[in-house]
C-alpha cells in the first residue's frame, strides 16, 4: 500500500507518529508541528484512500489501516513510536496497540472510541444525513453538516469553509469505505491488551463521539487517564491547539527514554 507520508526533523531519535481523522490528511496536525518537532522526528501521512495516499477499492477494515501503518514504519526503520490519534486516527492507534504492542511506546487516543455509538438523537440523525448523502447526494452534502457539527461557532467560518472543501475533495468510493471500516470497528474486548501508557483527549463540547463512549473506553484500559478539555468540539488539536499541545507534551516528556 503506498502511503504519502512527510517525515519533521528526521535526525530526533524518538518518533511521534500522528494519524488524522475520517475524510482529512496529514495536514491536520500542522498546528502541533511547531511543538513537537523541536522535540521529536515527527510522522505524518494520509491514511489508505486519503489525500495522496493509494485509494484502492473497498472494502477497509481498520486492522488493515493499522497494517499499512506498520508496513510504513517498516519502510522507514522505525521501531515504534508514540502514536497520536484523532477520531478514525485514534482506532488506528488503538488497532495498532493492541496488535502490534512493541511498535507503540504511548498511545494518545483523541476524540476517538474503541466502538462507536451515535452522539445521542442529534448524532444518529447527522449519521442518517451522511448515509443518504452519500448514496444520493454529492460529497458537499457530506461535508457541509460534519463541518458544521466540528466548528459551530460563528467565528470558525473560515475553518469551517476549508473542512467542507477539504472532505468535499474525497471521492465518495474510499469515503464510503472508511465509513463502513469505522463503523466495523470493535475493540472493547481486546482493550485489557493495550499495555502501554495511553492518555485520551476528550473536547466536551464533541457533538460527534460522545463523552460517554471515551468513558467507556478509559473504563477498558489497564494505563489509561482522561483527560478533558473545555470549549471544545470533536477537533480539539485544531479549536484548543494551545492546551491540547501542553497537554500532549506534558505527556509524551513523561513517557522519553
Amino acid at each position: 500500500m503506498k502511503l504519502h507520508y512527510t517525515l519533521h526533523s528526521p535526525t530526533h531519535s524518538e518518533t511521534v507518529l500522528l494519524l488524522h481523522g475520517m475524510g482529512s490528511s496529514g495536514d491536520d496536525w500542522v498546528l502541533q508541528l511547531p511543538a513537537l518537532a523541536p522535540r521529536y522526528r515527527v510522522l505524518t501521512l494520509d491514511a489508505r484512500g486519503h489525500g495522496q495516499s493509494a485509494k484502492p477499492p473497498g472494502p477497509y477494515s481498520i486492522p488493515q489501516m493499522a497494517d499499512d501503518v506498520i508496513e510504513l514504519l517498516d519502510d522507514l526503520k522505525i521501531e515504534a513510536a508514540h502514536v497520536v490519534g484523532l477520531s478514525m486516527g485514534g482506532c488506528i492507534g488503538l488497532q495498532m496497540a493492541i496488535a502490534h504492542p512493541s511498535r507503540v511506546r504511548s498511545f494518545v487516543c483523541v476524540n476517538s472510541f474503541a466502538k462507536i455509538r451515535p452522539a445521542g438523537l442529534n448524532g444518529f440523525a447527522r449519521f442518517l444525513r451522511r448515509v443518504w448523502a452519500l448514496n444520493f447526494g454529492k460529497m458537499e452534502d457530506v461535508a457541509e453538516p460534519v463541518a458544521r457539527a466540528m466548528f459551530p461557532k460563528p467565528e470558525q467560518d473560515e475553518i469551517r469553509r476549508l473542512t467542507v472543501q477539504r472532505i468535499a475533495s474525497n471521492p465518495k468510493g474510499p469515503y464510503r469505505a472508511t465509513l463502513r471500516a469505522c463503523l466495523n470497528f470493535n475493540a472493547l474486548p481486546r482493550l485489557h491488551r493495550v499495555k502501554c501508557p495511553t492518555l485520551i483527549v476528550a473536547g466536551d463540547r464533541d457533538l460527534t463521539v460522545s463523552l460517554a463512549v471515551k468513558k467507556e473506553m478509559h473504563r477498558g484500559l489497564p494505563h489509561a487517564e482522561l483527560v478533558i478539555i473545555p470549549d471544545s468540539g470533536h477537533a480539539t488539536p485544531i479549536d484548543q491547539s494551545e492546551k491540547f499541545n501542553e497537554i500532549l507534551l506534558g505527556f509524551l516528556s513523561g513517557q522519553r527514554i
